[in-house]
Formats: structure tokens, C-alpha cells, sequence
């Protein structure tokens, strides 16, 4: 398998479609999340997704990627959530082949979760569709790609979509992950979970059976020793109530503030903050990873979790 992989990253989708059998090539514009990829030695292409198109890589058969999520999740400006209407519009019109004009959807942020609809559409009018395209983004964008399957179905793809949660896959970390598995040779399924759901105050060893348990921030780290995590968002609505969980539970999903989480010892002894390696371990990638650039807090918060990427692959591809 050879993909094409749209904004990617640092390299989490890429570690989960090499752990999957696939080899992917990667289109970034960030130079920060290119120093990255390029150090870790991820093909790449230092360029906007734009500005490419399926022609370009005419020996892809898988299209993947997570578009840009500022303006869809909770913690942007809502700016996408205001257009949805508008966005979910464009999508249909897209699917008529009718021409749509991204700038009208204001901030060209969310214009960009269209792209890889577009990339999907050239490569059938060309007559060489990809075999299966994988596609990851916040919660907040499962209408979109809702949207997208009605548009795929039509183009003889099987489409499955829905929200999965990262720590049934193996993430040592709680996070809700909008996802759409489409192909064109079987049945289109979500990858089934591995591991149990976490739920507040439920031992691990609780749960289906069949199911392994979910994995700590202590299996991750487990040179820290014990320790808990204080968030830096607020419990409830209530910004001095600071979520705490301790390193036998999983992580707060990871986000480019994970540097402001506090550690604290079982004696409430201040310790030093995560560093890239341990938040990046917290999103499954390998503790060498060779973080590079700058805003790396924010590199390793963007990025698909490596097990989630890789089940993402083989539901789409085995």
C-alpha cells in the first residue's frame, strides 16, 4: 500500500500506517512539523495541500489525513462551527461537481476540511480512485464527514464513520476522535475496540473480558514513579477546578498546552513538567522521536495517536 497523507504532521499518522504495512508520503506546511518529520526521516513535502493534487502522486492508492482543527473544536474560536451549515452545503455541491469557493467560508482554516474531499473526487474523475481513504479530525467535525459519506457512497465507496476513543485502541490517554474508513473492495467497518473504555473510578481489571485493559500514564512513564496530573483546564466549567488524575489512570487528552499540566508526588511535591518525549509517549510515539523545530508542545497535541492511526489503516485496508 502507498498513501498520501494530507496535513501530516509530526508523524503519528505515518507511524500507524508503517506499523499497518503501508508507506505513506507526507504534505506538511509547517516548518516546524516538517523539522520533525524530516529528522525522524518521514517522507515528506513541504508544501500546501492546495497546491498539490492526486496527479502528482499517481502511485497512491490510499488518500489519508487530519485537516486543520482550530476552528471546529471546543478550545478554538468556533469559527468553523458557526459555517458548518455552509460547509456541509459545500460538501453536497462538491459531490454535483458544482464549484465551490473555500474563501466563502471565512477563515481559510476551515475552508481546508474540504480538501481531502477534493483530492477524493479528482483522483475518480481520473479514473483512479483510491482504494481507501482514512480520515481522523475533533469530535465536532463528524457531521462533515457524515456529509462526506453520503458524497463517497455515490461514488461507490462502502463509508463508515463515528467517534472513537483513543484509549480503547491502546493510548495510554482519553480522546475523542471523529474518524471515516472508506473503501472500495469490502465492506467499510470502525476498527473494533481493543482495549476497555475508561470510566472514573472503575479498576481496570473491571470490564468485557474479551477486551485488554486500558493502559495507565504510569505503563508510558514508568520512570516517573508515581505521580498525579493537575490540568490546566477547569473541571465543570469552573476554571479553579482543575482536573486531577493520577499516573494509574490515562492521560487528559493531549493538546499543544500540555506543558502547563502540573506533576505533583504522593506528598504534593511539585515535579518537572512533560517533556516532549513523555507527552509525546502519551500520544503513542516512540520516546526517540526527534522532536524539532519549534512550538513542539503544539506539534505533538495536532498529531493522531500512533495505535489509533494503525487500526484506522488496517480496518481500511486488511
Amino acid at each position: 500500500m502507498n498513501a498520501i497523507e494530507l496535513f501530516a504532521g509530526p508523524g503519528g499518522m505515518a507511524l500507524g500506517a508503517e506499523r499497518a504495512g503501508a508507506a505513506s508520503v507526507g504534505i506538511e506546511w509547517d516548518d516546524n512539523a516538517v523539522a520533525t518529520r524530516r529528522a525522524a526521516g518521514l517522507p515528506t513535502i513541504h508544501a500546501d495541500v492546495r497546491r498539490h493534487g492526486p496527479a502528482d502522486f499517481p502511485d497512491a492508492t490510499v488518500l489519508t489525513g487530519g485537516p486543520p482543527c482550530q476552528t471546529f473544536t471546543v478550545a478554538g474560536d468556533g469559527a468553523g462551527r458557526l459555517a458548518l451549515a455552509d460547509v456541509l452545503d459545500a460538501v453536497k455541491r462538491m459531490g454535483a461537481r458544482e464549484a465551490v469557493d473555500p474563501r466563502l467560508l471565512g477563515d481559510e482554516r476551515t475552508g481546508l476540511v474540504l480538501e481531502p474531499l477534493r483530492w477524493a473526487l479528482d483522483a475518480a474523475d481520473a479514473g483512479r480512485p483510491y482504494r481507501a481513504i482514512v480520515l481522523e479530525q475533533v469530535q465536532q467535525v463528524q457531521q462533515v464527514w457524515n456529509a462526506y459519506a453520503d458524497v463517497l457512497r455515490a461514488e461507490g465507496y462502502s463509508v463508515a464513520t463515528g467517534i472513537l476513543r483513543t484509549e480503547q485502541y491502546g493510548v495510554p490517554q482519553t480522546r475523542k476522535r471523529a474518524v471515516l474508513v472508506a473503501r472500495l473492495d469490502g465492506e467499510a467497518r470502525l476498527p473494533a475496540p481493543t482495549h476497555r473504555p475508561y470510566k472514573k473510578g472503575v479498576p481496570q481489571s473491571e470490564g468485557d473480558p474479551a477486551l485488554k485493559p486500558w493502559v495507565p500514564m504510569g505503563d508510558a512513564l514508568p520512570h516517573r514513579g508515581p505521580f498525579t496530573v493537575i490540568s490546566n483546564y477547569g473541571t465543570g466549567g469552573d476554571p479553579k477546578n482543575r482536573g486531577r488524575r493520577s499516573s494509574s489512570e490515562p492521560a487528559f487528552t493531549v493538546t499543544g498546552k500540555i506543558s502547563r499540566f502540573r506533576l505533583i508526588d504522593p506528598d504534593g511535591n511539585e515535579l518537572d513538567r512533560f517533556s516532549h518525549s513523555e507527552a509525546g509517549r502519551l500520544q503513542g510515539m516512540p520516546a526517540d522521536h526527534p522532536w524539532s523545530g519549534g512550538d513542539i508542545s503544539q506539534q505533538i497535541g495536532n498529531l493522531c495517536p500512533v495505535q489509533l492511526a494503525e487500526a484506522l489503516f488496517k480496518a481500511a485496508t486488511a
